[in-house]
């Protein structure tokens, strides 16, 4: 006879409400359409956990916004940062001349927003600015500019809006912690 064993799914706690969140966008939204040097930005989105934030973001912004995306790792499957950093798909076009918002869902230690601006800087973009949904200052360890930021918060693991844990969660339309039961 086999003995089962009941999985018990982890709580979900909300950190941000998909209003709060939309209400959040929109504000940044508007900010950036005043302050962009351009009426035709460039908005980089960092796959897979910026989607969300990125889509809503260039929607939330009242000018004529251009999507392009790249994809890099630093996690695998785990919940902290390897500390090694590796494109896994490239932009599609050249930005040289642009004026750029990498759009990132959180910015932690820094080293992945660190990696990508140095790769967009040497193409010779116009601007580059850094727009991300959760600043998790506590978390770097290395400085980069956070020039539109939503919220800062902790060192809590977040899911939801299309932040993951080992690839679940990303559709939760708000921010979570995962709390183990």
């Amino acid at each position: 006879m086999t003995e089962s064993r009941a999985v018990t799914e982890p709580t979900v706690r909300a950190m941000f409400t998909a209003s709060q969140i939309a209400v959040r966008v929109r504000d940044m939204g508007l900010e950036l359409a005043r302050d962009l040097e351009t009426p035709q930005p460039l908005f980089v989105g960092v796959l897979k956990g910026a989607c969300m934030f990125q889509c809503d973001l260039a929607r939330a912004t009242p000018l004529d916004v251009e999507l392009d995306f790249i994809s890099v790792s630093s996690y695998g499957r785990g919940t902290t940062s390897s500390g090694t950093v590796r494109v896994i798909s490239d932009l599609r076009g050249d930005i040289a001349g642009r004026h750029v918002v990498l759009c990132e869902g959180v910015v932690d230690s820094g080293l992945s927003v660190s990696f990508i601006l140095a790769l967009l800087r040497s193409r010779g973009p116009a601007s580059i600015k850094v727009a991300t949904l959760l600043d998790k200052v506590p978390c770097r360890k290395v400085p980069v500019p956070i020039d539109y930021a939503g919220w800062k918060i902790g060192s809590e693991f977040v899911i939801g809006y299309g932040m993951d844990a080992a690839e679940r969660y990303r559709n939760l339309p708000f921010v979570g912690v995962l709390e183990e039961a």
